[in-house]
């Protein structure tokens, strides 16, 4: 690497010369700016073009590069307080590319997974549900935001990630509107090296067979029979997250410590349904999950 240049070095010295270049710049030009060799330079202007963080436009014998839309110059853990306004302000605008980039931005630039999700993501799902409820936004509107939400959150599944097969979770919400926050729980969870089986909304589910069905799916999870399984159910609505209680707690119980059951929404205080968790925060089932398994061991 020319230099001694590490890749985000050379991402930072790029984004500062590219960042007002309308015209764009020439590989020659790139590489006298950064004394870096001609060859070594365009290996690194074809990669970073591969990995979106740069765009390149042919005009007769020249390639010009450019920086492209949505990327900035970040350095973690500093800069997250700048992500969660910025990847708000590209949702609402509806400008998918611009939120894509920015996530993967974030990635190269080694951001948290997990706390893209925690302060980024999740304030975001709240954003526009809110604004829905509130009557600001139609339920068309709402749902071409969520499914950028959704699209971007796919990206952090992109990371190649090494899964601990000893820490198995299950994901699933109990209602439609609760899908997103069970996308968030999953993208946090892989992140965190478990072997994540997200089933989305289940609501259709909700009938006399569900045990019945549900129980094969553990019975070949849980093979080999090592390490530990949750489940985590979300939903916002009490009658549904008890449906599940009664449905999967039983299950529970025959398998011992081998197994755990979450329930995540947001309920009454006095609310008491039969789980080893009941939480209103993801960022609290993730820890309670990590010190399960922790003292399984």
């Amino acid at each position: 690497m020319g230099r001694g240049y590490q890749i985000n070095e050379i991402k930072q010295k790029l984004a500062e010369i590219l960042q007002d270049s309308k015209m764009g710049m020439s590989g020659i030009e790139i590489s006298e700016k950064l004394t870096i060799s001609r060859i070594t330079m365009t290996k690194y202007l074809k990669v970073l073009a591969a990995e979106g963080f740069l765009r390149q436009k042919i005009i007769g014998n020249t390639t010009l590069w450019f920086l492209e839309s949505g990327q900035e110059t970040f350095n973690f853990p500093d800069d997250y307080f700048k992500v969660e306004p910025q990847y708000l302000d590209y949702l609402i605008k509806g400008s998918e590319n611009q939120v894509f980039s920015l996530i993967k931005n974030c990635i190269h630039s080694e951001a948290s997974v997990y706390k893209l999700v925690k302060d980024v993501i999740i304030p975001a799902i709240n954003h526009i549900q809110s604004l829905y409820d509130e009557g600001k936004i139609g339920i068309s509107e709402a749902k071409f935001l969520q499914n950028i939400i959704s699209k971007s959150m796919q990206i952090l599944h992109q990371i190649p990630i090494e899964s601990n097969p000893k820490k198995k979770i299950i994901l699933l919400s109990a209602d439609p509107q609760s899908t997103l926050l069970s996308e968030a729980a999953s993208a946090s969870f892989y992140s965190k090296e478990w072997s994540v089986f997200h089933l989305g909304d289940m609501s259709s589910a909700i009938d006399l067979l569900f045990d019945l069905d549900f129980q094969k799916l553990v019975g070949k999870i849980l093979k080999p029979k090592t390490g530990i399984l949750i489940v985590a159910v979300f939903s916002n609505t009490k009658e549904r997250l008890n449906f599940f209680s009664d449905s999967i707690y039983p299950m529970k119980q025959k398998q011992g410590k081998k197994m755990h059951l979450v329930l995540c929404g947001k309920m009454e205080k006095k609310t008491k349904l039969d789980c080893d968790l009941q939480a209103e925060k993801l960022e609290d089932v993730v820890q309670w999950s990590e010190t399960i398994y922790e003292s399984s061991k």
